[in-house]
């Protein structure tokens, strides 16, 4: 059994979208950020930097004492060695595998998380701000659809670089970045959408606390948050 610390977040439904598509079992611990739960002290000891998603896994690789995992796209590579699936069968592929991965936490995640503070959540709009990562989002999607011009998926056959990408463009609306002419990109991200086991991992763990939101999102702006 896995224990999944998470939070309804894109990198919070990369975990579970991959624990669906892999089928391990796996237990629920959700977390209210908007209430500071990420701080306290039983997940400090798993993920000292207070950030989700987490996982344990209580039956680990190479057996032993339970194994804890923090760091999204390290999560899902942990998860692609433990079942042997969506990981790539050759060191090629596996390499390919890893620089989509990588190039999803590095680039699209980080950038995109920036455009949605600034263009969502900051108390006063700052232009550049706001184009600044809005427009490095989007070139960082035309990369995306370049690649998919001649291959379904990013690294040729679905795989963890799929499934850490996707949950960010399934919110380019939310970051105000469209992508209606990127019929290469909207293609894969419709066709990632259709599968079963993302329809079910993007609704864990739940519904966000709306008060407790609206709450957050008043301190934040106050400069408390």
């Amino acid at each position: 059994m896995i224990d999944l610390h998470t939070v309804a977040t894109p990198n919070g439904h990369k975990v579970s979208i991959m624990l669906e598509e892999v089928d391990l079992p796996y237990k629920v611990i959700p977390y209210n950020i908007f209430k500071g739960e990420q701080f306290k002290p039983e997940l400090l000891k798993i993920n000292p930097n207070a950030k989700l998603p987490a996982i344990v896994d209580h039956e680990p690789l190479g057996g032993g004492e339970p194994f804890a995992v923090f760091e999204s796209g390290a999560i899902l590579a942990y998860l692609a060695d433990k079942s042997g699936k969506l990981w790539g069968g050759t060191p090629r592929e596996r390499h390919t595998v890893l620089q989509w991965l990588m190039f999803q936490m590095a680039g699209v995640g980080p950038m995109q998380g920036q455009a949605n503070v600034f263009f969502r959540y900051a108390p006063e709009k700052i232009d550049y701000a706001v184009q600044r990562y809005q427009n490095e989002t989007r070139r960082l999607y035309g990369v995306l659809d370049g690649r998919l011009e001649e291959r379904e998926y990013l690294a040729g056959e679905y795989s963890i670089a799929d499934i850490a990408t996707w949950p960010w463009v399934r919110i380019h609306a939310w970051a105000g970045v469209e992508i209606d002419d990127l019929p290469h990109l909207r293609r894969w991200s419709d066709a990632i959408a259709a599968r079963p086991a993302c329809q079910r991992g993007v609704q864990v763990p739940g519904a966000i606390d709306p008060e407790a939101q609206r709450k957050w999102l008043e301190r934040f702006r106050a400069g408390l948050g």
